[in-house]
């Protein structure tokens, strides 16, 4: 099995990428929508985060805009609930690995890949990437968006130039889908067939 991790800055185009991994048949395993699940309604990590960060759980799980004002800026806090949440998703993803054991390819989709060490637990990486004032008119045009929070989450993230040099595969999510989709099917394509080190060159 290939672990191919996936990763990108906000507004680079990541979950349009990771759709069409699994348009072209290969498993993905989405970190973020795993954290919706566990926060949701029922989620099994609701219970702890309202003990830990009183008022953020409501009927529908917990509050993520709350939430996120309660860790916003608090390193502290942030780390506290890191503590929750991580284990977790430890355990989830080794549940995805395990019941897609037989196949070739599968694909983490994780966006904080390099900044929590994510990378040490995949075979490559592969980062989306578009040029900076495509990523911000993207990103700008989300509702509740603004520059001043954009400039705060990216000084959160690895630099996309520096994801850029460390990636084994750069998906370049600038120009048209069509073009995009070709290029995940390509490298799919090689990386059912052949090594990583192949495919860099490919």
């Amino acid at each position: 099995m290939i672990v191919l991790g996936l990763t990108g800055s906000i507004g680079m185009g990541k979950s349009t990428a990771a759709a069409m991994f699994r348009r072209a048949g290969v498993p993905v395993y989405d970190a973020d929508a795993e954290v919706h699940r566990l926060q949701g309604k029922g989620g099994r990590l609701v219970a702890a985060i309202e003990a830990a960060f009183p008022g953020t759980a409501g009927p529908h799980g917990i509050d993520r805009a709350v939430l996120g004002k309660a860790v916003l800026g608090d390193a502290q806090a942030l780390r506290r609930l890191e503590r929750i949440v991580h284990p977790a998703l430890v355990e989830s993803r080794r549940d995805f690995l395990r019941r897609n054991r037989a196949r070739r390819l599968v694909v983490l989709d994780i966006p904080l890949l390099f900044e929590k060490k994510g990378w040490r637990r995949v075979d490559a990486i592969a980062v989306v990437s578009a040029p900076a004032w495509k990523q911000a008119r993207r990103v700008l045009a989300r509702p509740g968006m603004n520059p001043l929070k954009l400039r705060h989450i990216r000084s959160l993230q690895l630099p996309d130039h520096q994801k850029r040099a460390r990636a084994d595969f750069v998906i370049d999510t600038g120009g048209t889908l069509d073009r995009m989709r070709r290029s995940i099917r390509h490298l799919v394509s090689c990386l059912s067939a052949h090594r990583v080190r192949y495919c860099r060159h490919a």
